[in-house]
């Protein structure tokens, strides 16, 4: 290098950035980095679930690759010219974020489940190297943006603030317009184009300004353009267990090889409901049969009853009361609006007098229904394999005996494995609102040998225990089924204390289950 070349570098170091440009590089890698922590939660969903800790596991993951990243940044600004590392952290930034896609698709079928050792690795695969990058970012310009020492505090301050104002809007885009709008390819996708365009602009931005030769950059902006675009092909033959994406779940429909009709609804890689299309009484689930069961006992057979349920899935009870209680009023509350699409467009669900859906939260909902305005509430909302918790508690519970006519019944079904925290403290819960309560399951699962659907029953009045029996001798292994109450449910339920809005560990109960 000679004395000019010399010259020319030490001054480049010691030049900070035009203030907007400095204040955009923040904003937006920032930005980036939350982006990719709100999607991160829908790429591994389809494989984990999305639990408290799939949700903690990205955010703890996301915040351990802003620390390392920003720590990493703050080394190299020290020891290299920022200038001739900012392009290269962006372009890298976009090329693992374009990979990601791929890698956590095929790793999530090997890693699929809930184990913590799972949980933690898919999480990793799909948002540490990507945010990694970016947060080496704010570092790098803010070393640039300290040519004079007495305005330390001034720089720092205000990049600290410009990264924070990108994390939020960053968040709300992503969480209110972006999610809703797009797949989770699309968004991934179009942010490393983004992130690439940004690199590449910024390095022609810093090569014509500075007029220094950066050796090698041609060849290298080549091999990063080709691992880029091999990342674009592997995402877009990445395998993908959607049919469609919606705001909170990976959903799917598939056919039934062993019955014409028969569809089953995947959400999140998870079955939870059968349809036949062709005889909606058919009801595949045991503990559809027993939530059958359940309304047989309303009323007699064939009278119109009035019922409300909490989570429209593949809305196959709907089906179920309509066909077998003609002039049944059906009302469903479904979170999630495109999922009650989907069903429309392949699981025959037809809006009418017999079923109004109205989308948005059970809970919400239910409070302003007219109080004894229905004669069965079935609960069968999840989110993956569990019960959102503010669904599971005595507050939603008093809500619930609120709207149930006082011979009315509330069935509500829950999933839980050995050692059964769950299902005793929610059992527990309604039976603090309702003085009548039973429970159905198989019956190696209330002897705590296995994992499974459980059914609730509570009603005002005496349950008729006589009617609820038919129809739930089996369970969804062949074996036998059984129902409980009085002293046999209360030694059961032990010393398990009810879930209130203040005190609901539901993901926790469930942590040791399957």
């Amino acid at each position: 290098m000679d004395q000019s070349t010399a010259a020319a570098v030490e001054t480049s170091e010691r030049r900070p950035l035009p203030g907007g440009l400095a204040a955009f590089l923040v904003f937006f890698a920032s930005g980036a980095v939350l982006v990719l922590e709100t999607v991160a939660l829908r790429l591994v969903g389809p494989y984990l679930g999305v639990t408290l800790q799939v949700t903690s596991s990205v955010i703890g993951i996301a915040l351990a690759a802003i620390a390392y990243g920003a720590w990493t940044g703050g080394r190299l600004a020290d020891k290299h010219n920022p200038r001739t590392l900012l392009p290269g952290a962006l372009v890298l930034a976009g090329i693992a974020t374009a990979v990601t896609l791929p890698v956590v698709r095929y790793a999530g079928e090997a890693l699929r489940g809930n184990a913590v050792s799972g949980i933690l690795l898919l999480t990793a695969l799909a948002i540490f190297i990507p945010a990694f990058l970016l947060s080496a970012v704010t570092p790098l310009v803010v070393k640039l943006q300290l040519s004079d020492l007495r305005n330390t505090g001034q720089v720092v301050g205000k990049l600290s603030s410009v990264g924070t104002l990108g994390a939020v809007t960053a968040t709300l885009v992503t969480g209110f317009i972006l999610v809703a709008a797009l797949p989770t390819s699309v968004i991934l996708i179009g942010l490393a184009v983004a992130l690439g365009i940004a690199g590449l602009a910024i390095g022609v931005y810093l090569r014509r300004t500075d007029k220094l030769p950066l050796a090698g950059t041609s060849r290298a902006g080549a091999v990063l353009a080709v691992i880029g675009l091999a990342g674009a092909g592997l995402s877009a033959a990445a395998p993908t267990p959607c049919d469609i994406e919606t705001a909170y779940h990976c959903a799917a429909v598939v056919p039934d090889p062993a019955r014409e009709g028969g569809r089953t609804l995947f959400l999140n890689s998870a079955r939870h409901s059968f349809v036949d299309l062709d005889d909606p009484t058919y009801l595949e689930f045991a503990y559809t049969r027993w939530l059958g069961a359940v309304a047989g006992a309303v009323k007699p057979p064939g009278q119109r009853i009035d019922a409300v349920h909490l989570g429209g899935g593949g809305f196959t009870m709907p089906r179920y009361l309509t066909a077998t209680r003609p002039g049944t009023s059906n009302e469903v509350y479904e979170l999630d609006g495109a999922l009650v699409k989907l069903d429309e467009r392949e699981l025959g669900v037809r809006q009418g007098a017999d079923l109004t859906t109205k989308v948005g939260d059970a809970r919400m909902l239910l409070a302003k229904r007219a109080s004894a305005s229905t004669d069965l509430v079935i609960g069968d909302a999840f989110g993956h394999l569990v019960v959102p918790w503010h669904l599971a508690t005595r507050e939603m519970a008093a809500d619930i005996r609120r709207v149930v006519r006082p011979d009315g019944i509330y069935a509500q079904n829950v999933i839980d494995y050995p050692p059964l925290r769950f299902i005793k403290a929610e059992v527990a819960t309604v039976a603090a609102e309702f003085p009548h309560v039973a429970l159905i399951a198989p019956a190696r699962s209330l002897a705590g040998e296995q994992g499974s659907n459980f059914v609730i029953v509570a009603s005002p009045a005496p349950l008729p225990m006589d009617q609820l029996a038919t129809g739930i001798s089996a369970d969804d292994d062949g074996g036998h089924a059984t129902i409980v109450t009085g002293a046999e449910l209360a030694a059961f339920v032990g010393d398990a204390e009810p879930l209130t809005d203040e005190y609901a560990p539901v993901d926790q109960l469930l942590a040791n289950g399957g």
